[in-house]
Parts: C-alpha cells; sequence; structure tokens
C-alpha cells in the first residue's frame, strides 16, 4: 500500500465542513484556530477531517458491529484488540510533509474502562450511548494553518480511495472560488454577521435545563467524599454533575457558535448515524509520535475576568500560586507517572512542564505535562489501553476513585471523561479527554462538569467552579435564552 499526499490552496476549515457536516460519519478533529483570528493561537496548527470511512466499529459493552462495505460482522472480545487488527498497516513511515495519515478516528466512551477494570454498575445508563465509535477512513484532509496550506492524504489509488479524495478535491476547489468571488462583499458581510449575531436563532434550541444533582445533592455528595478521603479510601475524587434538555435544530451549527465563542485545542465533531458529538475539549490526553509519549493532565481552574486585563493576570496567577491547586495537580502528575511507566522504556518517564498556566475563553487551566519513549514491544492502542481513562478525570487512586464515582454519581458519564482522537497508519496517536463535550441523541442534549474534589476542597468554590466549566455549553445550547430549570 502507498500513500498519497496531494497539496492544494489553504481553505478555512469549518466552511469546507459545512458542506459534509451531514454525512454520516463526517468528522473534524479541531484545532481551535479560527481564520479570523488576528493573532495565532498556541495551541495546535493543524485541522484534519475525513469522510466516508471504509469501516467502522461500534462497541456496545458486549459486541463489536464491524461493518466492511457490505459486510456486516458482529465480533466478540477486546474492542481495541479487534480495531488495531482493522487498521491497515499500522506503523506504516509517515509523510515528511503532513503530520496526519490516513487511519481511526472515532471516540472512546468513559464506559469503556468496564471492559478491562472491575466497576460496579450502579449509575443509570440514561444516553444508552455506545462505549465506542470509530471508522477507518482512508482518505483525511489536513488543514495546516501554518503554512496556509491544504493536504489531501490517501492511502491508495483503489476506486472507492479515489473517489472519496475527488470529492474533497472538488469540495476544496469549490470553497476557493466561492472565497473569491466573495471577497468584495467582505466587508458587507461582516457588517450584516455582527448586526444579525446578537439574535442568532441557528443550531439547538431548548427552554428548560435539567440537572442530575441540585446544590443541596451536590452539597450531600461532597460530604462523601469528603468522607472517603478522611477514611484514607482515596486522596482526589472527581465528581461530576450532567445537564441535559429536550433540543431541536442542528447541531453542528451549535457547534460552530461554540467553537467561534471559545476555540479549544482539542476540539471535535461527529455526525454519527445515532448522535451528534460536539467537544469543546482543552485538554490533550495521550500523544504519541515516533514512540515519543505526551500526557498533559489539567487540574487547577479560575474563571476568567474579561473587564479588566490586571484582575484576570491575577487571578492566573492566584490558581498558578495556589497550595490546594498545586497538590491537586501534582497527585494526577504522579497518576500519569504510574501509568506511563507501566508501557514506557525504564527511566524514560519525566515531567518537563509542572505547573503551566494556560488561559482559554472562560477559564485558567493549571497544566503540567508527562513525557516517556513507548516500550519497542507495545504499540499506541496498548499505551491507550494502559492510561484510559484519564487520571485528571477521576482522581487517585483511580480505580477506587472510579468506584466512589459510580456510587455518587446518578448518571453513567457515557463519552463524557473518555476521549475523542485518532490513530494513523504510522503509529501515531493523537487524543483528547472529552471534557466540555455535549452529545446530542435521540433528541436531548447532555454534557456534563465537575471537579478534582481533595481533603481541603471548599464546597462552594466547587460548586461554582463546575459552574463556570458548563457556562459556554448552556450558552450554546440556549443561545441568549436564560433557561429555566428543573
Amino acid at each position: 500500500m502507498t500513500v498519497i499526499s496531494t497539496e492544494l490552496a489553504y481553505v478555512d476549515s469549518t466552511d469546507l465542513f459545512d458542506k459534509v457536516a451531514d454525512q454520516p460519519w463526517a468528522i473534524f478533529l479541531d484545532s481551535g484556530k479560527l481564520s479570523t483570528s488576528e493573532q495565532p493561537l498556541r495551541h495546535g496548527n493543524f485541522d484534519v477531517l475525513a469522510i466516508k470511512p471504509k469501516s467502522t466499529l461500534v462497541f456496545d459493552g458486549k459486541i463489536t458491529h464491524f461493518r466492511h462495505s457490505s459486510l456486516k460482522e458482529r465480533l466478540y472480545g477486546d474492542p481495541l484488540a479487534i480495531l488495531k487488527s482493522a487498521i491497515p498497516d499500522l506503523e506504516k513511515e509517515s509523510l515528511p510533509e503532513v503530520p496526519y495519515m490516513p487511519g481511526a478516528l472515532g471516540y472512546f466512551s468513559y464506559d469503556l474502562a468496564r471492559s478491562y477494570e472491575h466497576i460496579p454498575n450502579l449509575a443509570a445508563d440514561n444516553e444508552q450511548l455506545p462505549m465506542m465509535a470509530v471508522g477507518i477512513y482512508c482518505v483525511v484532509v489536513v488543514i495546516d494553518h501554518h503554512q496556509k496550506k491544504s493536504f489531501i492524504v490517501q492511502l491508495d489509488e483503489s476506486t472507492d480511495t479515489q473517489s472519496v479524495a475527488d470529492e474533497w478535491r472538488d469540495l476544496i476547489d469549490w470553497s476557493i472560488e466561492f472565497e473569491h468571488d466573495m471577497a468584495d462583499f467582505a466587508d458587507e458581510f461582516e457588517a450584516n454577521k455582527k448586526r444579525i449575531e446578537p439574535y442568532f436563532t441557528g443550531g439547538l434550541l431548548s427552554s428548560l435545563l435539567e440537572d442530575s444533582m441540585p446544590r443541596d445533592v451536590y452539597r450531600k455528595r461532597f460530604k462523601q467524599v469528603r468522607d472517603y478521603t478522611i477514611a484514607g479510601d482515596c486522596y482526589q475524587v472527581n465528581l461530576t454533575k450532567q445537564f441535559s434538555a429536550q433540543v431541536t435544530g442542528d447541531a453542528w451549527l451549535t457547534y460552530r457558535y461554540l467553537r467561534e465563542q471559545s476555540p479549544a485545542p482539542y476540539g471535535c465533531y461527529i455526525n454519527l448515524p445515532f448522535a451528534q458529538v460536539l467537544s469543546n475539549s482543552p485538554e490533550s490526553f495521550i500523544q504519541c509520535r515516533n514512540r515519543q509519549v505526551l500526557t498533559s493532565p489539567i487540574k487547577g481552574t479560575r474563571p476568567r475576568v474579561h473587564d479588566s486585563d490586571a484582575a484576570d493576570k491575577a487571578q492566573a496567577n492566584r490558581l498558578l500560586n495556589s497550595p490546594k491547586d498545586r497538590a491537586e495537580n501534582l497527585m494526577i502528575v504522579d497518576l500519569m507517572r504510574n501509568d506511563l511507566s507501566r508501557c514506557c522504556e525504564f527511566g524514560s518517564v519525566k515531567v518537563p512542564k509542572l505547573f503551566e498556566v494556560h488561559s482559554f475563553a472562560n477559564v485558567h487551566h493549571l497544566i503540567s505535562t508527562v513525557s516517556g519513549v513507548l516500550k519497542q514491544n507495545l504499540n499506541v492502542l496498548d499505551l491507550f489501553k494502559v492510561c484510559f481513562p484519564g487520571g485528571s478525570i477521576t482522581g487517585a487512586p483511580k480505580i477506587r476513585a472510579m468506584e466512589i464515582i459510580e456510587e455518587l454519581e446518578p448518571h453513567r458519564r457515557g463519552l463524557y471523561c473518555g476521549s475523542i482522537g485518532y490513530i494513523g497508519i504510522d503509529g501515531s496517536l493523537e487524543t483528547n479527554i472529552a471534557i466540555r463535550t455535549i452529545v446530542v441523541k435521540d433528541g436531548v442534549a447532555r454534557y456534563s462538569a465537575g471537579g478534582g474534589l481533595v481533603i481541603d476542597s471548599e464546597v462552594e468554590d466547587e460548586y461554582q467552579e463546575l459552574l463556570d466549566k458548563a457556562k459556554m455549553m448552556t450558552k450554546a445550547v440556549f443561545k441568549n435564552k436564560r433557561p429555566s430549570t428543573q
């Protein structure tokens, strides 16, 4: 098999994806780079778009439903092992001009961990989302924001693969022609856009927001976590709650609104036959290229202050110098060091960055980086399996924290706190932690928020933090209407 890369003119990723967003299994891995940004964002320069997978794998908790052309199979066993066998030529040599190859793109829900760990079944599964949904794509489009180029990368020149590549080429050519035609109307368009934006009603619409854990219930669960901490069961537990709303409308338009208001470095939109996924995640989970492994856990949050640069900077400094937040972050760094040590070369696991403040649209986050070198006898799916789910969204120790989460949270997390990402045929891996993520299924939009609780956490502070994290998702679903709650 050969890999072919075709360089084309630079196009706007979201405008290009507009034309395919309603296709089943269309996926957009979004770096949050806006073509209209005056200043380049620090996080990522590449977007990856894909349509028409050659194969799909959907794991329902017992069976992996594998579809390849007209072939349909029901496969039993480890879903990640099945996925590994379905990716062609894993660890094929990469191309120098583009960092993303064809391969597997999709999601892995938090509850996939039930296939590998003994977690009790206590919480209600109200979402009924498959635990894994991944497509094998022989063609991907890579938008390079730094070099201002687009690439079509395809696995071979078979009839089916070439047909998908030709479709992308036509769409890119059309987008370029349209941009040229619209250039003369740019000023008028921007003026009208600003005028009508406050009245924007596209996308998902709802008026009633349901809350799985009202403030008084959260206080009780908070106390239970503290009791477990005092008893020595755990050092930290990530306690979250779910918001849900009946919705109508276009999920893709809502994603566009969300990423314009709050660009995130590990965003994603997936249009599945059974659900739409809108991820505005700021957090990387596991990255691996050329066997070099990186994980960047987030632990520590403060809201942004938009009306005062000085106050906003002071807020960031308070986060950076908070003994509590640094202690929380360090606990998760140690957990991730332990996870990486199980699959990385002896002595290779390091912490090159500890306690860095990263600022996003609505919050400051405290982020550290742990690195290592993947063992020669392992591949990236072995690495992913060992580390999944990420410790920043469980607590420590991981398995005991997950048991407590199952006891205290009324609903299963589903995709929330799982992972979305990419596994290339060159053996590369890039995944996020699926926080700040909305799942739309059967006319209901669900999203969750929470935070890590430790012995000196304050209940009102923690509750406000989760509201701060959920704020942009609520705004995206309800636009300018104030949602009523029950």
